[in-house]
């Protein structure tokens, strides 16, 4: 089928017999996916990695948008777990592209989700602290969102698609995100570390939303928790959050990117109005995590300073300075 993939190396086997099951990853070659399946393969889970525009030798090339593609790969694998990482993440490119960004994450939602049932897969699907409005936080599980942009309602039909044919499965709403990028640009967290460097030019930061990066690897370790657990206990179902609780607008994190590597930040200064931009942002949309708190599913996050390093260290310009300052 044009557009479709298997090779026998594109499925991970875990540790062998004492494997946990089969766990499906959408979006594997992404900041949160590549995470997830790192994670999972260390817990024992054989792990089937798919992909699409990045996919590379080692992972499954499907079109989630193909229903055809879809159930195809699901029949071929029969996946117990999927893991639904995939999406169109950049709110300014969802408002700039919305039918291709709603194709993804909206009509790919329910294709899977729809696949997942057919094949009896738990889905655990990945939403965002987008679909509420930021104006009276925090938000629990069961407070009613009001997304301000096309990002978050695409992610909030997404979650509704989901449990529509899936009423069994987890959603997880997380918010930005930060980790072992492939390059700076990666992650809006990452990103700022250009700003940092370019010392030579003032750079203005906003100061006015309210955020709460969130470290790739213990997003995934939550994931492996939820999927651990579900094989025990099928009541494990509906919305979680999970969030770590360093708040922060972009501002500081640039100061305290700053200041983990010892570099000058004088040159970055607040922005206290809201920028330009096509998509609107919640001031502060804090999640509340009692819900995983309470079953043991959650993770202490590691401090942003400290994980913020370690994402970043292979990016510094001098090997010499890196050892100046790693040791």
């Amino acid at each position: 089928m044009p557009g479709f993939r298997n090779e026998e190396p594109q499925v991970s086997e875990g540790v062998g017999p004492g494997t946990r099951g089969r766990v499906l990853v959408t979006g594997a070659t992404g900041l949160l996916g590549r995470a997830v399946c790192r994670q999972l393969r260390d817990d024992g889970w054989s792990v089937i990695a798919t992909g699409f525009s990045r996919a590379l030798p080692g992972t499954l090339r499907c079109d989630l948008t193909c229903e055809e593609q879809v159930h195809l790969m699901l029949q071929q694998h029969k996946p117990h777990v999927i893991i639904h990482c995939a999406a169109e993440r950049r709110p300014d490119v969802v408002e700039r592209a919305p039918d291709s960004a709603l194709n993804l994450n909206v009509h790919a939602t329910a294709v899977l989700s729809k696949e997942a049932a057919a094949c009896g897969a738990f889905l655990l699907f990945i939403s965002t602290d987008y679909v509420f409005d930021g104006r009276n936080p925090p938000y629990g599980e069961d407070d009613a969102p009001n997304p301000l942009n096309l990002y978050g309602r695409s992610k909030l039909e997404g979650e509704r698609e989901a449990q529509r044919h899936c009423p069994d499965c987890v959603v997880l709403r997380v918010p930005i995100l930060f980790g072992e990028v492939e390059r700076v640009e990666e992650s809006a967290v990452t990103v700022l570390w250009t700003l940092v460097l370019d010392s030579a030019q003032t750079c203005s930061l906003d100061h006015t939303q309210q955020r709460f990066p969130t470290e790739a690897r213990d997003v995934a370790r939550v994931c492996s928790n939820i999927c651990s657990r579900r094989t025990q206990d099928p009541s494990v179902r509906g919305v979680f959050h999970y969030s770590a609780q360093e708040q922060m607008t972009k501002y500081e994190m640039a100061k305290a990117i700053g200041d983990a590597f010892h570099l000058p930040s004088d040159h970055i200064v607040p922005l206290t109005a809201p920028g330009p931009g096509p998509a609107s942002r919640p001031l502060n949309a804090r999640l509340a995590c009692s819900r995983l708190e309470l079953l043991g599913l959650a993770v202490e996050p590691r401090p942003f300073r400290a994980a913020i390093l370690d994402c970043l260290w292979p990016f510094t310009p001098d090997r010499r300075w890196r050892q100046t300052v790693f040791h």
